[in-house]
């Protein structure tokens, strides 16, 4: 999908201690982690100060204001990066039953490698809302959106939930949400959660295994919810995070191109349930 057919726009870099997970981290190697690293300065979309006729019209409920669960607080994710394929894509997808994905910055980050090697693998065209900071709770407000907007495909990606490690109690209520909008004929992808960043690696790798307990939970009283095992992945060497996640949350180059591919083959496998 080419660059001209996205609006990307380019919010505050928020500070240090209690910053989402799609924002820059104090004494972080990488300066800018809403910037994706990995892709040729040539490539990368257009920047817009114009919103994007796609974003949600309505506001999340109000951010968890403490950080009980120890990898700190939410920071407002409203002006953060955000790609969201325009109106005329979108409705090209669903009318040739691709894919539609809402993710968050590592989404930002991987998906013009995803989106290549979907094309390669399943011919499919995909039509992203993925945006920096996103908890699952907007990205499923999102979904609601499109779903009453144009309609929904065969199969929805959801790529969210790194940032529900703030407040992990959410997550249970917004994947069933997402299985109540989508019905029982389409198919979702989940992709599970794996953060451990160097500051907080206990309870981070806590919360991340309790979004990933609710997530498994609904697959099992689900059969339309698939999960892409990227967690457990990770979890099988315990060496694979240090090789696989740069900051803790964001893939490496190497772990991109795995990540990528378990989601592809979720895809995969659900384009003919």
């Amino acid at each position: 999908m080419g660059a001209t057919r996205r609006t990307v726009l380019i919010g505050a870099i928020a500070a240090a201690v209690g910053t989402s997970l799609g924002c820059e981290l104090e004494g972080s190697d990488d300066p800018d982690l809403t910037q994706p690293p990995f892709q040729p300065l040539s490539e990368r979309p257009p920047q817009s100060s114009a919103k994007s006729s796609t974003e949600p019209s309505t506001q999340p409920a109000a951010q968890p204001s403490s950080g009980k669960y120890g990898s700190g607080e939410l920071a407002p994710w409203q002006t953060k990066r955000r790609v969201i394929s325009d109106p005329s894509e979108i409705r090209r997808v669903v009318r040739t039953n691709g894919v539609v994905m809402f993710g968050d910055s590592l989404a930002i980050q991987d998906t013009p490698a995803l989106i290549r090697q979907l094309t390669a693998t399943t011919g499919d065209a995909l039509a992203t809302h993925n945006w920096a900071g996103h908890p699952s709770g907007p990205a499923t407000d999102a979904l609601e959106i499109w779903a009453r907007t144009y309609g929904l495909p065969h199969r929805i990606l959801m790529a969210v939930g790194t940032n529900d490690i703030f407040d992990p109690p959410a997550v249970a209520g917004n994947v069933e949400r997402v299985m109540s909008i989508v019905g029982r004929r389409r198919t979702v992808v989940w992709v599970t959660v794996a953060v451990e960043r160097r500051r907080t690696v206990e309870p981070d790798r806590a919360n991340s295994a309790w979004v990933n307990r609710q997530l498994r939970a609904a697959e099992s009283k689900h059969p339309n919810l698939k999960l892409a095992r990227w967690a457990e992945f990770l979890a099988a060497d315990p060496s694979r995070p240090r090789r696989y996640l740069r900051d803790g949350a964001h893939t490496t180059p190497a772990g991109q191109k795995i990540r990528n591919g378990l989601i592809v083959q979720a895809l995969a496998a659900a384009k003919n349930d």
